[in-house]
């Protein structure tokens, strides 16, 4: 070989080693305020890696953007670094904070046609895609995987086998899974995604979702690596109208209940070419019980535009007509849905100062929202209720109000409603997120309030619009009307204090009084269904679960029979000045526990168990003064057997005192803590 071939084959090699490591080294990163956090940006393909404590926890995951046909996928020419330091906090009123910290360190990098965005919070980190086109561009796809970079990692999430993906996704029905990170499963993974690393813990989900589908994942198994591929439904193509008929799905000219899509385009969405997308999010922490303080979704959602006044915006309770079959047992003479009825509920609201009644399916024709059902007058109803001071939500599917946003809400404002409870939108593309925006805005023009049920986890809608008080997107109270024994309701809902409610308020429906051993469950005919576990945990659930607007499932009759317990559930707040997580054995896999401040600066605790008896020592050292009372709420020895039975006692505490708590299977306890040294 000649000296010159040496050399040649030196030269390349030499290129090599500088080209391997540069695509080593990452193009920007971005850390926390507090030092623990960070995430890092490479190029080469175009990925991401992130830390907590110098752990890795998320491995390097390849991004990209199909921008027109093309893949933004690598770039080694960002001609524009800028690093930001965020401060400040903005005052939320309808949130579990009374304000959002958002200090951040953002790291922004530009080549002038598309860029990344990188921010880092000491609660986690995220990243987004930005483009800078002129016109309205296509996009076709999105990669947002997720490596896991240990194969003994624990991981819990909602998953379907991708059967009646739209209702699924949607919902969030299927009961949480927990598999080891080896489990190759092609299942649909709905956000969040949860899972623990060397003590590390980490809950993937999505922020800002504007004009876009939301983000899912499915395991990759092709490789033996722990690799989740980011899964975008398609833009609709076709869609019909439907709803329930005698036999199965009749589709309709008009109306209905869905729009279900029965052919889809090969993109996701048509959109500004100037914008920023949805954060791709990771809320970090040393341990669960800390994922109820976290602020990271409302914190990087988009604000609501400026010198827009929400100040009107009233959360409150609802007395609740659908769960309880209309009080039937009160007044089975009248059919349960009917003027009289209604004014027994308004009349119970206003007694006990509920702020709301809803009207759920049975108001109007039977899906046609434009017409009254001769049994029940709305007008002298609402009217009714105004004058003793409750006003009126209207229940009604999606596919009623599609298309006619603008028109639904001013003519039921005119006619003194005061919100809508919207259903069914089952479906996670871009034109059902469209929806939501557009109605949201709608709303908040006519000062309308709006409870999104039948639709996915929240993404920061609210900081938008804060009339949008809560959302569904969970397996809550309402599937009891339909309960089989073989459901692990306790398990569930202690997993989703930690997965689902982390994301935002949740529409699950507490307050049941009918109150079932577990695997003793009955409801013969779905007049009177009940729940499973104690009454306490029941109390427990109207501070434990955030839901500004909250629903009171049961009837007036069985809360005029249960006072006590009821009138502390009717007295709780919906919102509050702040949240703290409660030490111990708070996990996703044993219990659930929270502490919550009121505006007026006394505390709620709460927390419910899973089907396993155990005790819990509530340390009030988190209390901001010395000398309280406490209300209690808690299980009675024998309410495994009779889960009616509760103890209630009042007692004076000082802060740092430990109160003892015995919760039964599938039990609970909730206290108010009364500052006396104001």
């Amino acid at each position: 070989m000649t000296m010159k071939k040496i050399k040649i084959l030196m030269l390349i090699a030499a290129v090599a080693a500088i080209s391997g490591c540069c695509q080593n080294k990452s193009i920007i990163s971005a850390k926390s305020p507090d030092g623990r956090n960070e995430i890092r940006l490479y190029s080469n393909p175009l990925s991401y890696e992130v830390f907590r404590d110098g752990v890795l926890v998320v491995g390097k995951s390849e991004i990209g953007l199909k921008v027109n046909a093309k893949w933004l996928l690598s770039t080694n020419n960002f001609t524009s670094v800028v690093k930001r330091t965020l401060k400040g906090y903005e005052p939320m009123a309808i949130y579990k904070k009374d304000k959002i910290d958002l200090s951040a360190t953002m790291v922004m990098a530009d080549n002038g046609v598309w860029g990344v965005d990188l921010i880092a919070r000491n609660d986690g980190v995220a990243y987004r895609f930005r483009t800078h086109f002129d016109n309205e561009i296509t996009i076709d796809d999105e990669k947002a995987d997720i490596v896991v970079p240990n194969k003994s990692a624990q991981c819990w999430y909602y998953s379907a086998d991708g059967a009646g993906y739209e209702e699924e996704v949607a919902r969030s029905m299927p009961a949480i899974d927990i598999y080891t990170i080896n489990s190759k499963n092609r299942r649909i993974l709905y956000m969040p995604f949860v899972y623990s690393i060397e003590g590390k813990y980490v809950v993937a989900s999505d922020s800002d979702v504007y004009d876009y589908p939301v983000w899912n994942i499915v395991r990759d198994q092709k490789i033996d690596e722990p690799r989740f591929e980011s899964k975008f439904e398609r833009f609709p193509k076709k869609t019909v109208r439907s709803t329930w008929g005698a036999k199965g799905i009749d589709y309709l000219k008009e109306g209905g209940r869905w729009l279900k899509i029965i052919e889809s385009e090969d993109y996701i969405v048509k959109t500004s070419g100037n914008r920023s997308f949805p954060w791709r999010c990771f809320m970090l922490a040393d341990s669960p019980n800390k994922f109820c303080e976290n602020d990271l979704i409302m914190a990087l959602a988009r604000p609501a535009e400026p010198r827009s006044d929400f100040s009107w915006v009233k959360p409150g309770k609802v007395a609740w007509d659908w769960w309880n079959c209309f009080d039937n047992k009160k007044i089975p003479q009248n059919g349960g849905c009917n003027t009289k009825t209604y004014e027994r509920f308004i009349d119970f609201a206003s007694q006990n100062k509920i702020e709301y009644v809803i009207f759920d399916e049975g108001w109007s024709e039977k899906l046609n929202i434009w017409k009254f059902h001769p049994d029940v007058d709305v007008p002298h109803l609402i009217s009714y209720a105004d004058k003793k001071g409750v006003g009126i939500i209207l229940w009604m599917a999606w596919a009623q109000v599609y298309g006619r946003e603008d028109e639904v809400a001013s003519h039921f404002a005119k006619l003194g409603v005061k919100g809508f409870k919207v259903d069914f939108m089952d479906r996670a593309d871009a034109d059902a997120e469209r929806f939501l925006w557009k109605f949201a805005k709608s709303c908040a023009n006519h000062k309308l309030v709006i409870d999104y049920h039948g639709v996915h986890r929240p993404t920061g809608l609210s900081r938008a619009f804060p009339n949008v008080l809560n959302y569904e997107g969970i397996h809550g109270l309402e599937q009891t009307k339909w309960y089989s024994n073989n459901y692990d309701f306790m398990l569930s809902d202690v997993r989703a204090f930690f997965m689902r409610q982390t994301l935002g308020a949740m529409d699950y429906t507490p307050g049941a009084m009918l109150n079932f051993p577990i695997g003793k469950y009955v409801n013969k005919d779905n007049t009177y269904p009940g729940s499973i576990g104690t009454r306490c945990r029941q109390i427990a659930m109207m501070s434990l679960f955030e839901a500004p607007l909250q629903m009171l499932c049961d009837s007036p009759t069985h809360y005029e029979a249960n006072i006590e317990s009821f009138k502390f559930m009717a007295e709780t707040p919906v919102v509050w000045a702040d949240t703290k997580s409660l030490p111990g054995d708070i996990t996703l896999d044993t219990m659930a526990g929270v502490a919550r401040k009121t505006k007026s600066g006394n505390w709620y605790v709460a927390a419910i168990n899973n089907s396993q008896k155990r005790s819990y020592d509530l340390n009030t050292s988190f209390l901001d003064g010395e000398n309280w009372e406490a209300q209690i709420f808690k299980d009675a020895p024998d309410c495994s057997e009779n889960p009616q039975h509760y103890i209630c006692q009042t007692l004076k505490v000082k802060r740092g005192d430990i109160l003892k708590f015995d919760l039964a299977s599938g039990g609970g306890f909730a206290v108010k803590f009364i500052k006396l040294d104001k």
